[in-house]
């Protein structure tokens, strides 16, 4: 089969780009195919002065849906990737894992063998029959396109369902011959539908009020919802008129910036801020699915006057029963709450003990942390902008302060890996930072970069400012740590050659540098941030003072 040439009829390749400019895309994450070529053309195609899509060419499918997990997360957004059917398909399963566990409006692109041969089992080229019921156990939802005349209709309704509600990454598979099919001039294409917003019933939320109002001890637990949900400045609003403090999940950072006075911070499990979360008499979660690591593998206590507002019913008494249950949008919500609290009775010295209690959590955790990890820590939010996006992967510096002590003072600027996954911390920061356009800083080990170092190029054919912090251990340090705790300081499996970095990178096209103390990360981080483009600072872990406090197995678990 070969492409249409002369005067290009319209096609189905250009009924996908016509889709993704009625959704508002500007961006897509992907690997060019020759499943998925139609589609490349016609985005190319479709491109005006004024209005078009950036195609982001990474280096696998993987790091496609990364970087578009990473740019919905900023933008609250559709994040888009284009994949090759097959291979390219198979390849993008840890992206999907990592977006579905994030809750992300991702939608992946791929294409299809042609459609005389689907289902045959003959062998054609990048045959997958299966694909799309693998597809299916990663996505809220995913179809197979069988008209070409279908196509946009199927791209706008997955693009639409990735948002719905609690977001969930939805997928297309469309068959190559379809991308190439002529399809009327007369198509239209559906525009995106109007956002809805439901609110719960109003029992409910009269419920939910007065459990409120007459609270002594009130809390609210900010999970990633209400970033999802841009729902920040109504939880802002209803938090400073009725002056509640607020604890975050890690996922929920930001939604209240942590310098603001009613911020406890993440510490939720850390002492004595434990038990300032353990005493409330009233908590109100919003957007919060209450997972293992914030809740101490749910050892922590909550109050059973919980009211849980969710977009997701599902979620409801999975863990905590409710009180009240909310089922709405986190704007919505907290509006409708925010009119019918008139004022909160909080005892007179819940607000100011429970700032103390936080205050006490954060040093004792900074304490542990020794000078040097310390130090860098205040280098990093000095050197960064407050809008500037925090990226970190499953690593050692990320666990003991990145996810936890170093503060974030704007919505959507902090991301990690929710599945815990090593890996995803480069690509997550290029879509970040396309996304944002704010320099964004990478905090990855030098095991977990080592599975995204192909991203580098993208890093450097984007020219994306993207600050890559590759703390060298020469090994996963994490799993050591596990190890010394827990098999009688056996070491198997977890040392690792690992490359010089900065030498990597530059044969990449990626300027860096590599640095042995804080007062050299402190002037690279400086450097980086000055500039314009990316930049990888490799710094030497072995060096740095040690942390008094290491991770062990019953820390990670906490």
């Amino acid at each position: 089969m070969s492409a249409p040439t002369g005067d290009r009829a319209r096609n189905g390749g250009d009924l996908v780009a016509e889709a993704l400019l009625a959704l508002g895309v500007e961006h897509v994450f992907g690997v060019a195919s020759v499943h998925n070529l139609p589609i490349l053309d016609a985005i190319r195609r479709h491109n005006g002065p004024h209005h078009g899509i950036t195609v982001v060419n990474v280096r696998h499918e993987q790091g496609a849906v990364h970087a578009a997990d990473g740019y919905a997360r900023v933008t609250g957004r559709l994040g888009v990737a284009l994949a090759s059917t097959g291979p390219g398909t198979a390849n993008t399963m840890g992206g999907l894992f990592e977006a579905h566990f994030a809750g992300s409006r991702v939608l992946l692109i791929t294409g299809q063998i042609e459609s005389r041969f689907y289902g045959r089992a003959k062998g054609y080229l990048h045959e997958a029959e299966q694909q799309l019921t693998m597809l299916r156990t990663l996505t809220r939802e995913s179809w197979t396109v069988r008209r070409a005349e279908d196509i946009a209709d199927t791209v706008v309704a997955a693009g639409r369902a990735a948002g719905t509600g609690a977001p969930r990454p939805t997928a297309v598979e469309i068959p190559v011959d379809l991308q190439y099919a002529s399809v009327p001039e007369s198509l239209t294409v559906p525009g995106p539908a109007p956002d809805v917003h439901p609110v719960p019933p109003e029992d409910r939320l009269r419920a939910a009020a007065d459990l409120l109002a007459g609270a002594r001890r009130p809390l609210i637990w900010a999970g990633g919802g209400v970033l999802s949900g841009g729902a920040w400045p109504e939880l802002r609003h209803l938090v400073d008129r009725l002056e509640i403090p607020v604890v975050t999940s890690v996922q929920g950072r930001g939604a209240l910036p942590e310098d603001h006075p009613l911020c406890l911070g993440a510490l939720v499990t850390t002492p004595p801020l434990r038990e300032v979360v353990e005493s409330a008499d009233v908590v109100l979660a919003v957007g919060a699915r209450f997972q293992m690591y914030t809740t101490d593998a749910w050892r922590l206590c909550l109050t059973d006057k919980l009211i849980h507002a969710d977009a997701d019913t599902s979620v409801f008494g999975r863990t905590y029963p409710p009180a009240v249950a909310l089922h709405g949008d986190a704007r919505a919500t907290l509006r409708a709450l925010d009119e019918r609290v008139a004022t909160c009775d909080a005892a007179a010295d819940w607000v100011p003990g429970a700032r103390e209690a936080a205050a006490r959590a954060r040093e004792a955790s900074l304490e542990a942390l020794g000078p040097d990890h310390r130090a860098i820590v205040d280098v990093v939010r000095r050197v960064l902008p407050r809008t500037g996006v925090v990226v970190r992967d499953s690593t050692v510096p990320a666990y003991a302060w990145g996810d936890r002590l170093l503060p974030i003072l704007a919505a959507r600027t902090s991301l990690h890996p929710a599945s815990a996954a090593i890996g995803p911390g480069l690509p997550l920061g290029i879509g970040a930072a396309i996304g944002s356009g704010e320099r964004t800083v990478v905090i990855h080990g030098d095991g977990g970069i080592m599975l995204s170092i192909g991203e580098l190029s993208t890093l450097a054919q984007a020219d994306a400012p993207v600050t890559v912090c590759v703390f060298n251990d020469q090994g996963y340090g994490v799993l050591r740590d596990v190890q010394r705790a827990t098999f009688d300081g056996a070491r198997n499996d977890v040392d690792l050659h690992t490359p010089d970095f900065v030498a990597l990178a530059a044969a990449m096209g990626v300027r860096g540098e590599k640095v042995t103390d804080v007062a050299g990360f402190d002037r690279a981080l400086t450097r980086s941030v000055a500039g314009s483009g990316p930049y990888l600072i490799e710094i030497d872990l072995t060096a740095l003072a040690p942390m008094k406090r290491r991770i062990g197995r019953q820390r990670l678990l906490s």
